[in-house]
């Protein structure tokens, strides 16, 4: 994937940088891989703002993503690479032998007219899915599953990988992309390759129509309102980057900045051996 800029004929266009699209290979999705995405508006079920900032934006289709791989044995040949509006990745249109298409997340390197496979004896090329028992020390993986069977959870967004570091009494040690080290088992599935569109972060939206497009509405700043409103509003000379003049919290007060919302007790701590800040985890 490439980006491009633009000529600053507006003030927006300036600092603009978008998508090539060169990899898109078919611009209309599958009709019968879709389901319809329902907007709340940031409303609930009474009809009352429970998430501000929400409204307008796209209409947008759902693409049902394969994330379980379980069709174990049945090669399939890519059809086409297609743009998901929902997520940061690209998706490859995989066509079965016995006919069935379904959408992966495209990696790095798959192309229209590859195979691909899943399964314990499948091998190990960008695109196949292998338990992790089958899959070689030190390759790059994506699409990682926490409990066997239950489909690809860790490592979804473009651009990121994780690296199988080592085997050993039935887990494997995997490095995620944001630096944690945790223990998975031996019989989750993954799929081998980085995943693709990784120039993603290098897009620049460059004016706020982008963000209003993406169904993302305005929301004024806490020091800006008054002091009934918000807990860091109202008062005299105040400062943009609180310089201690206030702690940074949410309309209800509660700290947006430090303050920890993983739970301490969490079942899955155990399997943490590094954190992503590299501090390795206690153990009790």
């Amino acid at each position: 994937m490439a980006v491009k800029t633009f000529r600053p004929l507006t003030p927006s266009q300036r600092y603009i940088a978008k998508s090539s699209f060169d990899e898109i290979t078919k611009s209309k999705p599958e009709k019968s891989l879709l389901s319809p995405r329902k907007r709340t508006g940031g409303r609930n079920s009474y009809g009352r703002v429970t998430a501000r900032g929400i409204g307008g934006g796209a209409k947008q289709m759902i693409r049902n993503v394969d994330f379980k791989r379980n069709k174990h044995g049945v090669e399939a040949s890519v059809l086409a690479i297609e743009y998901d509006p929902i997520r940061s990745a690209r998706l490859a249109l995989l066509q079965y032998t016995d006919g069935e298409k379904r959408y992966i997340l495209a990696p790095v390197g798959l192309n229209v007219g590859a195979k691909v496979n899943s399964g314990e004896h499948a091998p190990a090329q960008p695109g196949n899915a292998l338990p992790l028992k089958s899959i070689p020390v030190s390759t790059e993986i994506h699409n990682l599953e926490m409990v066997p069977g239950r489909g690809g959870q860790m490592v979804r967004s473009a651009g990121s990988a994780a690296t199988l570091m080592s085997m050993g009494e039935g887990f494997a040690q995997i490095r995620l992309p944001s630096g944690e080290i945790r223990r998975v088992h031996e019989d989750c599935y993954a799929t081998i390759g980085q995943v693709g569109n990784t120039e993603h972060e290098k897009q620049i939206w460059g004016k706020a129509g982008i963000t209003r497009h993406r169904g993302k509405r305005p929301i004024t700043r806490g020091v800006a309102r008054n002091p009934v409103d918000h807990p860091l509003g109202g008062g005299q000379g105040k400062s943009k980057g609180g310089g201690g003049r206030q702690q940074l919290v949410s309309p209800w007060g509660i700290l947006a900045k430090g303050f920890r919302t993983r739970l301490k007790k969490k079942q899955s701590n155990r399997f943490i051996l590094v954190r992503r800040d590299g501090r390795p985890m206690k153990r009790k």
